[in-house]
């Protein structure tokens, strides 16, 4: 299966499109079938990967480079014992500030990391991976991205990964990335606040609700829909026997929690 339909259609109309900042004109992927592998091991067994396109990077590391037309398709392996502080954030589509504020809006790596202790998942894998939040070139993303991210997965024995975009374009981009990540027989489930965007590129499995870009997987500061969001989204991944979207239960939640004064 193709990780883009029509693939020549888009590098021709990517070719032609004039690279500017707010996306006007940009020839957006439209896929219609989607690549599934089922999830063969229960959360509290499984090594489970986080992938986010946030542009992290460490501090004093070269940044992602936003100044190129197709982007940049580099990839950045992160060890789970990096703290949030040492890291930096290269952003283009979304306002970094949340992430700065508390990366776990983002990059919930503490969260998962009590999932973990918790024996919610078995382990979150020792390193998570960090690409860029601006990717225009889709076809490069599924054309050498998203193998090589594929073959690092493998070589860590990762059972599933959970894939957080952060702005608009890398809904698109981790649409991709999770769609031949299945190819190569690794379940996912991409959590996304733009559902006319994944909707369109069709990655396997995604839950979906009414959020922000910058803040995909929680608001900041706010632990409780953090962990709202990445139960829920976590849970379902075991229950697809098919590709699809759902929509997450968080927003009524979050509303009962407000009118009873609750943070």
């Amino acid at each position: 299966m193709e990780l883009i339909e029509k693939q020549p259609e888009f590098v021709s109309r990517f070719s032609q499109w004039s690279g500017n900042e707010d996306l006007r004109g940009y020839p957006f992927v439209e896929n219609k079938n989607a690549p599934f592998t089922p999830v063969r091991r229960a959360l509290p067994m499984m090594n489970l990967a986080l992938i986010s396109s946030a542009g992290a990077y460490i501090d004093g590391t070269e940044p992602f480079k936003l100044d190129q037309k197709g982007g940049d398709h580099d990839l950045r392996e992160i060890p789970i014992e990096v703290e949030a502080g040492d890291l930096r954030y290269a952003a283009k589509g979304y306002d970094p500030k949340y992430v700065q504020q508390d990366r776990n809006s983002q990059i919930p790596v503490d969260r998962l990391l009590e999932y973990q202790a918790n024996s919610v998942i078995g382990r979150l894998n020792e390193c998570w991976w960090s690409l860029s939040s601006y990717i225009p070139n889709a076809a490069m993303v599924a054309g050498e991205l998203t193998p090589k991210l594929a073959d690092r997965l493998k070589r860590y024995e990762v059972q599933a990964a959970l894939l957080i975009p952060a702005s608009r374009l890398c809904h698109q981009t981790l649409g991709i990335v999770a769609r031949g990540l299945e190819y190569h027989g690794i379940p996912t489930i991409v959590i996304s606040v733009d559902r006319g965007m994944t909707d369109k590129v069709r990655p396997p499995r995604t839950a979906y609700y009414d959020g922000e870009f910058g803040c995909v997987s929680g608001q900041p500061n706010w632990k409780q829909h953090q962990l709202r969001i990445l139960d829920e989204t976590l849970r379902w991944m075991e229950t697809y026997d098919q590709p699809g979207s759902r929509k997450l239960g968080v927003e009524m939640e979050t509303q009962v929690e407000a009118a009873r004064g609750e943070r």
